[in-house]
């Protein structure tokens, strides 16, 4: 069964957590036996990458670092902080080994107070996954404070994106499935050789 991960990007704030809820709930909706599970960082004791083997840190690193490396896709939402991703996410892509993301899917999500800002998935969010070998879904979703009402999204192009992250995440697991498989035809082909 595949499995997606949802991680929050800060150790406060609730907007990415809504962010993600929706997302998770789409992908429920349209595959009900898509195996999916929240990780809010700020639940965890994670303690700051400085190297070691995952296995020499406290176990709330080793839980989340060992969820990220079993899961076949990661959502990423973050909110954005002084025009950049927050230290506790980089905390995260640190601790994890530097392939750890090859052959995942991987989506973003980002939340922040004005549309300045919008550019700091592109710039560099995407560049970070990328080279940790994770497939970036192409469309990511942003979301200003203006689209929430009482911790709700209120705007409706806003569900909207999230319900397309939603689709284009289990698409692109599809995808990696036929991917895979015409690999493993072309190695079983090549050894009847």
């Amino acid at each position: 069964m595949k499995k997606i991960i949802a991680l929050t990007g800060s150790v406060k704030g609730i907007k990415t957590q809504i962010a993600l809820e929706h997302t998770l709930s789409y992908i429920s909706k349209h595959n009900p036996t898509m195996e999916t599970e929240l990780l809010k960082i700020g639940d965890f004791n994670l303690e700051f990458s400085d190297g070691r083997p995952i296995s020499d840190y406290n176990l709330d690193t080793q839980f989340v670092i060992n969820k990220i490396l079993e899961a076949d896709a990661i959502i990423i939402a973050t909110p954005t902080y002084q025009t950049s991703i927050p230290g506790a996410l980089k905390n995260i892509f640190d601790l994890l080994p530097m392939n750890a993301l090859d052959t995942k899917i991987a989506g973003i999500i980002v939340t922040a107070a004005s549309p300045m800002y919008f550019l700091m998935a592109e710039q560099q969010l995407k560049p970070i996954l990328s080279y940790m070998g994770a497939h970036v879904i192409n469309k990511y979703v942003y979301i200003q404070d203006c689209d929430f009402t009482n911790d709700v999204i209120t705007n409706p192009d806003i569900t909207q994106r999230l319900c397309t992250l939603a689709l284009d995440t289990l698409d692109g697991l599809g995808h990696m499935d036929l991917q895979k498989k015409y690999s493993d035809d072309r190695k079983n082909i090549q050894k009847s050789l």
